[in-house]
């Protein structure tokens, strides 16, 4: 069975969802910072930013000391993403429209989606925690780069962005609930949300906005 082999695995879900969240969004907003041209230390920042605002957020909100400040790891990873953004503009053009730029962003929103609703399951909230906590993580960093680089936060347009989250979120609670290991739940979670938006890119997935509905209503 899947969930057999998934509880046998000796690595912690939570670790390796981290880490690989850490990198692929120190990547995206590093990528986003060098596009408006920012210097080396702004595009730090950025890349930074991106991968810590969400993780700090969900760990203040179960009330524990965010993991960044508890642990040089952290940073060190965060900082390879970083590097990687730099040596990608280097090598490549038009890097933060390459394909592997919008997987990154795409891998970086189900690991953190995941290690939120981990998070939260822990801290023993409700599902509609979980949920929250989950999107929270996963789209927070996100949201403060688009500050940092001066625009309104892109997850709040009608982009099929943060909603990914949401279902990976309620998909974790779902599988959790229903009684399957935490690293099922967990790559449950992490599936669901990947699939999610890699299929809202290709097939040009948007939510609707008051003035779409509106200008169909008045048509009638």
């Amino acid at each position: 069975m899947l969930s057999d082999a998934l509880a046998a695995l000796p690595v912690r879900p939570f670790a390796v969802m981290n880490a690989v969240g850490l990198v692929a969004f120190a990547l995206v907003g590093a990528t986003k910072a060098i596009r408006e041209e920012f210097d080396l230390f702004g595009v730090t920042v950025v890349g930074l930013a991106t991968a810590f605002a969400g993780g700090a957020t969900r760990d203040l909100l179960v009330g524990r000391v965010p993991l960044v400040l508890r642990s040089f790891g952290e940073i060190s990873l965060a900082l390879i993403g970083v590097a990687l953004a730099v040596g990608a503009y280097v090598v490549l053009d038009a890097a933060d429209e390459h394909p592997a730029t919008l997987v990154s962003d795409a891998i970086g929103l189900a690991a953190f989606a995941t290690t939120g609703a981990i998070v939260a399951t822990n801290a023993g909230v409700s599902g509609f925690g979980v949920i929250t906590v989950a999107t929270i993580n996963a789209v927070g960093g996100g949201a403060l780069a688009d500050l940092l680089l001066g625009r309104q936060p892109f997850v709040l347009f009608d982009d099929f962005y943060a909603s990914c989250a949401v279902i990976g979120g309620a998909a974790y609670w779902l599988s959790a609930g229903v009684g399957g290991h935490p690293r099922t739940a967990a790559a449950v979670c992490a599936g669901v949300t990947v699939c999610a938006r890699l299929l809202a890119v290709s097939l040009d997935w948007h939510l609707p906005t008051a003035q779409r509905l509106g200008r169909r209503w008045r048509r009638r």
